[in-house]
């Protein structure tokens, strides 16, 4: 299943939310989460690429695992949603 099949499908949940057994939510919530968890990593300049390569070496995390750090901790410093604990 492709992602816009997945994003459908969640919509469409969404919009019959009183209709969809908890199975099934649960199974497109899973897809979902696959999905995030396995997409392509975001490019970056080269500059940039270099600063991460940089800091993940420093704090020992993978470089998705300190990009996953790095907005965390701004979102926590700069947006009113609460953040959940990694």
């Amino acid at each position: 299943m492709t992602m816009p099949d997945t994003a459908a499908l969640l919509e469409d949940a969404a919009d019959r939310i009183a209709d969809i057994s908890r199975a099934d939510l649960q199974i497109m919530r899973r897809r979902a989460a696959l999905l995030l968890r396995n997409s392509g990593s975001i490019a970056f300049d080269d500059d940039i690429e270099e600063a991460l390569r940089d800091l993940s070496a420093e704090i020992g995390k993978t470089r998705n695992d300190t990009i996953r750090y790095i907005v965390r901790e701004w979102m926590k410093k700069n947006i009113d949603l609460p953040v959940l604990p990694p």
